[in-house]
Protein backbone atom coordinates (compact mmCIF):
# COMPACT_ATOMS: atom_id res chain seq x y z
CA UNK A 1 0.00 0.00 0.00
CA UNK A 2 1.43 3.43 -0.63
CA UNK A 3 0.92 6.30 1.32
CA UNK A 4 -0.74 8.54 -1.48
CA UNK A 5 -3.38 6.26 -1.18
CA UNK A 6 -4.21 6.69 2.89
CA UNK A 7 -3.64 10.58 2.09
CA UNK A 8 -7.12 12.35 1.68
CA UNK A 9 -7.27 14.56 -1.22
CA UNK A 10 -7.98 18.19 -0.20
CA UNK A 11 -10.85 19.83 -2.67
CA UNK A 12 -10.27 21.79 -5.21
CA UNK A 13 -10.75 25.70 -4.20
CA UNK A 14 -13.50 27.45 -4.66
CA UNK A 15 -12.22 31.01 -4.86
CA UNK A 16 -8.67 32.03 -6.62
CA UNK A 17 -6.56 35.25 -6.40
CA UNK A 18 -5.60 35.79 -9.55
CA UNK A 19 -4.11 38.98 -9.53
CA UNK A 20 -3.36 41.75 -6.28
CA UNK A 21 -2.72 41.21 -2.84
CA UNK A 22 -5.89 41.24 -0.89
CA UNK A 23 -6.70 41.62 2.93
CA UNK A 24 -8.15 38.92 4.41
CA UNK A 25 -11.04 41.05 5.49
CA UNK A 26 -11.43 41.93 1.76
CA UNK A 27 -11.42 38.06 0.55
CA UNK A 28 -13.90 37.64 3.78
CA UNK A 29 -15.78 40.52 2.48
CA UNK A 30 -16.26 38.59 -1.47
CA UNK A 31 -16.93 35.56 -0.12
CA UNK A 32 -20.24 36.96 2.03
CA UNK A 33 -21.60 38.80 -1.56
CA UNK A 34 -20.99 35.97 -3.60
CA UNK A 35 -22.75 33.69 -1.06
CA UNK A 36 -25.93 35.93 -0.37
CA UNK A 37 -26.27 36.29 -4.19
CA UNK A 38 -26.06 32.58 -5.09
CA UNK A 39 -28.41 32.01 -2.03
CA UNK A 40 -30.99 34.30 -3.48
CA UNK A 41 -30.67 33.10 -6.62
CA UNK A 42 -31.39 29.51 -5.13
CA UNK A 43 -34.47 30.79 -3.48
CA UNK A 44 -35.81 32.75 -6.85
CA UNK A 45 -35.35 29.30 -8.66
CA UNK A 46 -36.78 27.35 -5.91
CA UNK A 47 -39.97 29.59 -5.69
CA UNK A 48 -40.27 29.38 -9.56
CA UNK A 49 -40.44 26.36 -9.99
CA UNK A 50 -42.81 25.59 -6.88
CA UNK A 51 -45.16 28.08 -8.72
CA UNK A 52 -45.50 30.48 -5.58
CA UNK A 53 -43.12 33.61 -6.95
CA UNK A 54 -42.09 36.31 -4.89
CA UNK A 55 -45.24 39.11 -5.53
CA UNK A 56 -44.52 42.16 -6.42
CA UNK A 57 -45.65 45.20 -4.58
CA UNK A 58 -47.07 46.83 -7.10
CA UNK A 59 -49.62 43.79 -6.80
CA UNK A 60 -50.58 44.42 -3.35
CA UNK A 61 -54.33 45.25 -3.53
CA UNK A 62 -54.24 46.50 0.26
CA UNK A 63 -52.22 49.87 -1.31
CA UNK A 64 -55.39 50.90 -2.70
CA UNK A 65 -57.78 51.21 0.55
CA UNK A 66 -57.62 54.24 2.44
CA UNK A 67 -56.73 54.93 5.85
CA UNK A 68 -60.06 55.53 7.78
CA UNK A 69 -60.46 59.39 8.79
CA UNK A 70 -60.11 60.55 11.92
CA UNK A 71 -61.77 64.16 13.74
CA UNK A 72 -59.70 66.74 14.83
CA UNK A 73 -57.56 70.03 13.25
CA UNK A 74 -57.18 69.30 9.79
CA UNK A 75 -59.66 66.18 9.29
CA UNK A 76 -61.20 68.16 6.21
CA UNK A 77 -57.90 68.34 4.34
CA UNK A 78 -56.90 64.95 5.23
CA UNK A 79 -59.92 63.67 3.71
CA UNK A 80 -58.74 64.60 0.09
CA UNK A 81 -55.49 62.59 0.66
CA UNK A 82 -55.33 59.05 -0.92
CA UNK A 83 -53.21 57.74 1.80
Amino acid sequence: MSNAAEQPRSPAPYLRVVRGDPSNEEVAALVTVLTARARATRSAHEAAASGRGARSAWRDRSRLVRRPLTPGPGAWRNSFRSA
